[in-house]
């Protein structure tokens, strides 16, 4: 079970290179990630329910490109982007520094 209150406040980095096959890894945006594996996908969920997914330009500077809200499906936190398609993500681990992502 995902506590919403855990995963609030904190900018997740998905790293792409730790992904398994349940699911997309994601990163406290600040530990201890090398620049060479620094994502270019980030998450960030707010207390309000507002879950904004942010991508990275030629700059290097995060833009949000979706929003969505997030709520809790059976214990777990779940979530939908709109531009997306119709992919449900929830997240199916969770520790201070990490959450594992499934996209159904």
């Amino acid at each position: 079970m995902t506590d919403p209150a855990t995963i609030v406040g904190t900018r997740w980095v998905h790293v792409d290179g730790d992904d398994a096959a349940g699911g997309a890894v994601f990163r406290n945006a600040e530990g201890d990630i090398p620049l060479s594996r620094r994502p270019k996908e980030y998450l960030e969920f707010s207390a309000d329910g507002t879950v904004r997914k942010f991508a990275t330009g030629a700059d290097d500077r995060a833009h949000e490109i979706d929003r969505s809200t997030w709520r809790d499906d059976a214990g777990k936190i779940a979530f939908r982007f709109t531009k997306a398609g119709a992919s449900e993500y929830q997240i199916v681990e969770r520790s201070p520094d990490r959450l594992v992502i499934r996209r159904s």
